[in-house]
């Protein structure tokens, strides 16, 4: 399972807010709340929001092992 938890983490370092990532830097609404609800994002919004952010992915996002296989 991946979690997000790092990601609210390292914005509040970095002093941006959700209001922020969607006025100021066009993140969707709707992958907000797939992040706030630890579902399926894609890797270009992790991308996008490495760049705003200026961090590692490590600082973003966390694996934890699950039973959840192809």
């Amino acid at each position: 399972m991946i979690k997000y938890d790092r990601l609210w983490q390292t914005m509040k370092q970095r002093g941006i807010t959700q209001y922020d990532l969607y006025t100021h830097y066009n993140v969707n609404r709707s992958q907000i709340s797939r992040l706030r609800k630890n579902q399926n994002v894609e890797v270009n919004t992790i991308d996008k929001l490495c760049n705003i952010l200026q961090c590692r992915v490590e600082d973003i996002m966390e694996h934890f092992p699950d039973d959840n296989c192809f």
